[in-house]
C-alpha cells in the first residue's frame, strides 16, 4: 500500500505557480476594483466637499458607509455560495458593485452619493473573501504564502495606487470618473471571471443567522457613527445616542451568535489565543494603513496646495514598494513564519509614522516620500504574513468560518480607524486653535493635528511590535491530520456558514 503512495505521489506533477494565473487574474481584477474603492475616494475628498457644499464630517461618510457596508454582507458570503454557488454569487456581486459605481458618478448630492456607495459596498463585500477561498483551497500548505502575496498585491497596491488614478481623473476630467472608471473593469472582471474561474461545488445550505443579519449593522454603524461625532464632542446627544445604541447592540450580537450552531460570524474562534494575538495585529495594520493614505492625501491637499494628481503622485513610493516587499515576505513566510516579518514590518511602520509626525507647513515632497515608502515597505512585509499566520491558526473545527470573521472585523475596524481618525483631526485642530489663542492660525493648527494623528498611529504600531513577539508558528502537519474525519474543514469556501 504504501509502495502504491509512493508511485502515485511520484506521478503527481511537481506544483506550480502558473497553474493559478488564471483564476488568480480573475480574482485580482475583481479584488482590484473593489478594494480601490476604499482608497480612491480619499484624494476626492476636497473635490466633494466643494462640489456638494458640505463638511469633511458629511462626506467621510462616503468611505465609513462603503466599509461597513462592505463588512455587513462579508459574513453572508457562506450561506450564499452554499445556496447558490460560489462562481454564480462572485459574479453577481462584481455585477452589482460596477451598478453601484455607474449610479455614484450621477449622484445629484451628498446623500445620494453616500446611499449610492453602500449599494457599492454591498455589492463588492464578497469579492475579497471569496476570492481568497478559492484560491487558498488551490494551494498547497507549504506554498500558501507565495500563492497568498500574489493574491496580496492589489491588496496593498490597489490602496496606494487608488490615490493616484483618481488624482489623474480628477485633473483629467472630475470626480465622476473616479467611478466610471469601474464599468471597464467590472465587465472585464466578469468577462475572466466567467471564462477562468472554477466551479465549486454546492454544499447543503445551512440556517441562516436572521438576529446576527439584524444586530451586526446597527451595532457597527452607530458606533462609527458616535466615535465621528465624538470627535466634535463626546459628551453630545448624537455622540452618547450612538455609542450607548451600538453598545447595547453589540453586546446582544456577541450574546446571540455565542449561542448559534451556525452564527454569522464564528466569534469562538477568538478562543484561541494563536489566533486572536494575529487577528489583533492585522487590525493595528489596518489602522496604520488608514492613518496614512485617508490623512496624507488630506494634508497635502487642504494645507500645501497641491493637485489631486501632485498629491497622488506624492504616494506613488508607498505602492511601489509594497509591491516589491509583498513577493518577498511572501517566500519568508514559507520559511520563517509571521512573527519575524510582522516585527520588522511593524519597526518599518512606526518609524515612517513618527517621521510623518514631524510634518509641518514647509515640509518638501520628498520629506514625505520617503517615510511613505516605508510604509509600503513594512506593509508588504508584514500584512499578508499576518492574513495567512490566521488562517493557519485558526480552530481546526471552526476554520471554515474563518475567513468572512476575519474580513469583515478588518472592514468594521477600518471603518472605526476612519470614524476615528476624522474625529480626532477636528478636535485636534480646534485644541491648537483654541492653545495658540489670539495668535491662532488655522493653517498651522490643522498641520498639527495631523502630527497628532500621526503620533497617534506610530504608538499604536509600536504596541504592535510587542504583540508580534508573542506570535507563534502552527503546524503545517495539521493540513493532513483528520482527512477522514468528518468534520474534516472544506477549505474550498472558507467562510462563514
Amino acid at each position: 500500500m504504501s509502495i502504491q503512495n509512493t508511485a502515485s505521489a511520484a506521478q503527481q506533477p511537481e506544483f506550480s505557480v502558473k497553474a493559478l494565473i488564471l483564476p488568480l487574474m480573475a480574482v485580482i481584477i475583481g479584488m482590484i476594483m473593489v478594494i480601490l474603492d476604499s482608497t480612491v475616494v480619499n484624494v476626492a475628498i476636497p473635490n466633494l466637499q466643494a462640489y456638494f457644499d458640505t463638511t469633511l464630517k458629511t462626506i467621510q461618510w462616503t468611505i465609513t458607509g462603503y466599509t461597513l457596508s462592505l463588512a455587513a454582507v462579508i459574513p453572508l458570503a457562506g450561506w450564499l455560495t452554499d445556496k447558490f454557488g460560489a462562481k454564480q454569487v462572485f459574479l453577481t456581486t462584481i455585477a452589482l458593485f460596477t451598478i453601484g459605481s455607474v449610479l455614484c458618478s450621477l449622484a445629484q448630492t451628498s446623500e445620494q452619493l453616500v446611499l449610492f456607495r453602500v449599494i457599492q459596498g454591498l455589492g463588492g463585500g464578497m469579492v475579497s473573501p471569496i476570492g481568497m477561498a478559492m484560491i487558498f483551497k488551490l494551494s498547497p500548505p507549504d506554498k500558501r504564502g507565495s500563492v497568498m502575496a500574489m493574491l496580496g498585491v492589489p491588496m496593498l497596491l490597489a490602496p496606494a495606487a487608488g490615490p493616484i488614478l483618481s488624482g489623474w481623473l480628477i485633473g483629467l476630467a472630475s470626480w465622476h470618473w473616479i467611478f466610471l472608471i469601474n464599468l471597464p473593469i467590472g465587465i472585464a472582471a466578469l468577462l475572466v471571471g466567467w471564462k477562468y474561474l472554477p466551479i465549486i461545488e454546492r454544499h447543503k445550505t445551512p440556517a441562516l443567522d436572521v438576529w446576527g443579519m439584524i444586530l451586526a449593522p446597527i451595532a457597527f454603524s452607530m458606533l462609527a457613527f458616535g466615535m465621528s461625532e465624538g470627535g466634535s464632542d463626546w459628551t453630545s446627544t448624537r455622540t452618547l445616542t450612538g455609542l450607548i445604541v451600538g453598545g447595547v447592540a453589540l453586546a446582544l450580537f456577541i450574546f446571540v451568535e455565542l449561542r448559534q450552531k451556525q452564527p454569522l460570524l464564528e466569534l469562538r474562534a477568538f478562543g484561541s489565543s494563536d489566533f486572536t494575538r494575529g487577528v489583533i495585529l492585522t487590525w493595528i495594520s489596518q489602522i496604520a494603513l488608514m492613518g496614512s493614505i485617508l490623512m496624507v492625501p488630506l494634508f497635502l491637499q487642504n494645507l500645501l496646495g497641491y493637485t489631486p494628481l501632485e498629491s497622488g503622485l506624492t504616494t506613488l513610493p508607498m505602492a511601489l514598494a509594497s509591491v516589491v516587499f509583498m513577493p518577498i515576505g511572501g517566500k519568508l513566510f514559507d520559511k520563517v513564519g509571521a512573527r519575524p516579518l510582522a516585527f520588522v514590518g511593524l519597526i518599518i511602520i512606526t518609524i515612517a509614522l513618527f517621521l510623518l509626525s514631524k510634518i509641518d507647513l514647509d515640509s518638501s515632497r520628498s520629506t514625505l516620500m520617503l517615510p511613505l515608502a516605508m510604509m509600503g515597505s513594512g506593509m508588504g512585509l508584514s500584512m499578508m504574513a499576518l492574513n495567512t499566520h490566521v488562517l493557519n491558526s485558526a480552530p481546526r473545527k471552526l476554520v471554515s468560518r474563518i475567513t468572512p470573521l476575519t474580513t469583515a472585523t478588518q472592514q468594521v475596524v477600518m471603518s472605526f480607524a476612519i470614524a476615528g481618525l476624522t474625529g480626532f483631526l477636528t478636535s485636534r485642530t480646534t485644541h491648537h486653535m483654541v492653545e495658540a489663542g489670539a495668535n491662532a492660525n488655522l493653517a498651522q493648527s490643522s498641520a498639527s493635528a495631523f502630527g497628532d494623528i500621526f503620533f497617534l498611529t506610530s504608538c499604536i504600531a509600536a504596541f504592535g511590535i510587542l504583540m508580534s513577539l508573542t506570535l507563534r508558528k502552527p503546524r503545517l502537519k495539521d493540513d493532513h491530520e483528520g482527512e477522514n474525519e468528518e468534520e474534516k474543514p472544506d477549505t474550498t469556501m472558507m467562510m462563514g456558514h
